[in-house]
């Protein structure tokens, strides 16, 4: 588990690294790529043997039972965040967007309104877009660098079109991990207004050591009834390419309402994706405890030095990799601070605006790469901020 090794990601189809010229005008031969929300580092030993035996044996049909992966899945949930998940609550998608999008059809039509916690995973926007649905977006406070969720505010903007609610916990970007009362404060509105809560939970394994995730299904039980929770291994286990995500949902009514959904929306899951999981969620824990703690050390790094540039503040969190980063008060304009991490410290970063309201002069970095090379896009904004007083 040696995270300061750089490994060349170039020509071997990393879409982080290389497409982020065509996203975003920045070479890999020179550039550094800190958008695409996965980490630069090897998965996890168990994750590799298992893959490697799965390639030697050479059969690669269809994947058949699930139950040692669902099992695996729910032994994690107990072990690591004390949330007893019957197996038989699990299904599968292709990722946490794709079981979004099955949620929504399952409970929503075509112009029904869905609230999301702004700014937040530009990825809801494009499925509700995509999907027809209108897009209601509750901005969620700054204060004073922790973002909070405004129920009040929300009131004014619920209407009977609207038929569900999003909640990003983790939040990404941000990292902040909601407090249990914030949870069931959400979960008791969508009561009183007979909403769907869906939870996107899929940064859960990356919570800093020291600190807790809370899922919302143990923050709010009298919920159960309207509650599904989106997760996966993925981000947490650095295996997107698996293409696995898993959908949780206590309640037996909506599991009845999502079958005949998902029977149409999907096929087996993937069959690689599944024994990744498996193996992650059995024999990785070691590995996720070593990743987690690197990340924490690179973020007190990071925001260190960036909150070293005049006007620049990082967002505080206490999950993810995924760094907000704040340049209001730089004076500058959210297209010339663009420019300046582009063009000259020439990194590839995700531009907040398309994370929606709020979101303007904010950028996302993803920190979740070696040190040595943490240290490179260091210097590299302090060169190309370094005029500012």
């Amino acid at each position: 588990m040696n995270f300061d090794e750089i490994r060349d990601r170039s020509g071997i189809d990393s879409s982080k690294w290389g497409r982020m010229e065509e996203f975003s005008g920045v070479s890999p031969t020179d550039g550094i790529a800190m958008w695409v929300a996965d980490m630069d580092f090897g998965c996890a030993p168990a994750i590799r043997e298992a893959v490697r035996r799965e390639a030697e044996h050479g059969f690669f049909g269809y994947f058949g039972d699930p139950s040692s992966v669902s099992e695996a899945i729910s032994g994690w949930m107990t072990d690591r965040h004390g949330w007893a998940v019957d197996p038989k609550w699990i299904s599968y998608s292709t990722g946490v967007v794709a079981g979004f999008g099955q949620v929504l059809e399952a409970y929503t039509e075509r112009g029904d309104g869905v609230v999301l916690f702004s700014p937040v995973y530009h990825a809801f926007f494009y499925k509700l877009q995509a999907m027809g649905r209108e897009i209601v977006q509750s901005e969620l406070v700054n204060n004073d660098g922790r973002y909070e969720m405004d129920l009040d505010a929300l009131e004014d903007l619920v209407t009977d079109r609207v038929k569900a609610v999003v909640l990003c916990s983790p939040h990404n970007p941000g990292g902040r991990l909601w407090e249990a009362e914030e949870i069931s404060a959400l979960a008791d509105f969508c009561v009183k207004h007979d909403l769907i809560l869906i939870s996107d939970e899929i940064h859960m394994d990356l919570v800093f050591p020291d600190s807790k995730h809370v899922p919302t299904a143990i923050a709010a039980p009298r919920a159960k009834d309207r509650l599904v929770t989106l997760t996966a291994a993925s981000k947490g286990f650095n295996i997107a390419g698996g293409e696995t995500g898993f959908i949780i949902a206590e309640d037996e009514e909506i599991r009845k309402r999502l079958e005949p959904v998902q029977k149409y929306m999907s096929g087996p899951p993937n069959r690689f994706g599944m024994i990744m999981v498996r193996a992650a969620l059995t024999s990785g824990g070691d590995w996720s405890d070593a990743v987690r703690a690197y990340l924490k050390d690179n973020f007190d790094l990071w925001r260190e030095h960036i909150e070293g540039i005049p006007g620049v503040r990082v967002m505080d969190m206490k999950s993810t990799y995924l760094t907000w980063i704040d340049f209001s008060r730089t004076g500058l304009l959210p297209g010339q601070t663009s420019d300046r991490i582009r063009k000259d410290a020439k990194i590839a970063m995700s531009p907040g605006a398309q994370f929606g309201m709020g979101g303007d002069h904010f950028h996302r970095f993803n920190i979740a790469m070696p040190r040595p090379l943490l240290i490179e896009a260091i210097e590299r904004m302090e060169r190309a901020f370094g005029d500012l007083q």
